[in-house]
């Protein structure tokens, strides 16, 4: 349609949300259906942080705020970067959105021209490509697989870089693998940008707390104090504290960006929710201790489904470090019929297929930019992943 500009016809609609819809739509239809494709946290809301929210309803904390966030939030951050990180940074370093995509979007519009490339590690979260395209830059994707534990190597990213290149996006735990870099692996990866200082880094860490098995976090910028001038280092309280609905996402960098991500802020959206403001600086400054169990019960989920999905022929599913997604392969599955007589010619007809025979919604892998793959989302009951591991074995059993 000529009416509708040239760059929306560049980007799709985000797969999981479709997916996610799909779902309701069925279950509003009467369907027995297991939901694996959001990827939020199915605790409520640590109630502290719920009491934080309602008082500032109730002293008035209802009006316009700064642009880019609340003195008061942006002390927190500083202070959780400080405690969390070790990295020092100013209120003016920081930025406060609405989410965390926003604060992505922010850091694209304001710094991508026409022909600027931005290397991206797939599989990647399905908005990374999406929005560089929309602020008008080139996504260059970089395959990082299961043989490498889904983790790109040094070799793979020097490769990847040209004079064009402005940005890497790097998320660690990630969606959608959960695969995390240890400090050590990091470091190949910062050595190579200290060799390429036209290169900067947009880190999201936003499952730095939802990690397993002693594994320690660390992020570019702690490892790699020389890329410090050229990082924006961005999180959220969306997953650590139950706080999607919240929308609140953050970052700090240098002064000139972050001052030129609020410029496109106040021309966008302005402040995020004041009240949702007020909730986050009770949630980085109050207790920390579910933090921990949450910890607990998350790997106790990814042991399970792991185990169920591994149990199922034809998929292979690692062990990842953090977040709450794995990332099987069903290269084992492609090529057979499914009882209901769909061939399995890649992972999008093995998602819908398992969804129509079988009530159990999973994002397929081309949307994460890596096939033959799924993603599980594992943020849900332990009865519903034994359920749904169960359909999916039950299903891959009945594929000739």
């Amino acid at each position: 349609m000529a009416f509708l500009s040239d760059t929306l016809a560049r980007v799709k609609p985000s797969p999981t949300i479709a997916v996610t819809n799909k779902a309701r739509e069925l279950k509003a239809a009467g369907r027995d259906v297991i939901g694996l494709g959001a990827g939020e946290p199915d605790f409520d809301t640590p109630q502290n942080i719920k009491d934080a929210g309602a008082r500032a309803i109730a002293e008035g904390h209802t009006k316009y705020t700064a642009v880019d966030g609340i003195p008061e939030l942006k002390d927190a951050i500083c202070a959780k970067f400080k405690r969390d990180n070790g990295l020092d940074y100013t209120p003016s370093q920081v930025t406060i959105g609405s989410g965390g995509k926003q604060v992505l979007y922010n850091a694209f519009v304001a710094t991508l021209n026409a022909g600027d490339e931005v290397i991206i590690p797939a599989p990647y979260w399905v908005s990374y490509p999406d929005m560089v395209l929309l602020a008008g830059g080139e996504p260059v994707i970089v395959e990082a697989g299961i043989e490498t534990n889904f983790k790109m190597t040094a070799e793979a990213l020097e490769a990847a870089i040209t004079p064009k290149t402005k940005w890497l996006i790097f998320n660690s735990p990630s969606n959608p693998t959960g695969a995390a870099y240890s400090a050590s692996e990091l470091k190949d990866l910062t050595d190579v940008l200290m060799r390429h200082p036209h290169v900067w880094i947009l880190t999201d860490d936003m499952y730095e707390h939802l990690v397993f098995d002693n594994f320690v976090f660390a992020t570019p910028a702690q490892v790699e104090p020389g890329l410090y001038d050229r990082t924006l280092t961005m999180n959220g309280v969306s997953k650590a504290y139950s706080m999607t609905g919240w929308r609140i996402g953050y970052a700090a960098g240098p002064e000139h960006l972050i001052a030129a991500m609020r410029k496109v802020q106040s021309q966008s959206t302005s402040n995020p929710c004041s009240i949702s403001q007020y909730a986050a600086v009770e949630a980085l400054n109050g207790t920390q201790a579910f933090i921990r169990p949450n910890q607990k019960l998350f790997k106790g989920r990814r042991d399970l489904v792991v185990d169920g999905l591994n149990a199922c022929p034809g998929i292979t599913c690692p062990k990842p470090e953090g977040a709450f997604y794995v990332y099987p392969s069903i290269a084992g599955c492609i090529g057979k019929t499914s009882k209901g007589g769909v061939e399995i010619t890649d992972d999008e007809t093995f998602a819908s297929a398992l969804l129509e025979e079988e009530g159990v919604a999973v994002v397929f892998g081309a949307a994460f930019g890596l096939s033959p793959h799924f993603r599980v989302s594992y943020a849900t009951s332990d009865e519903a992943l034994t359920e749904a591991c169960a359909r999916i074995k039950r299903f891959c059993e009945g594929l000739v």
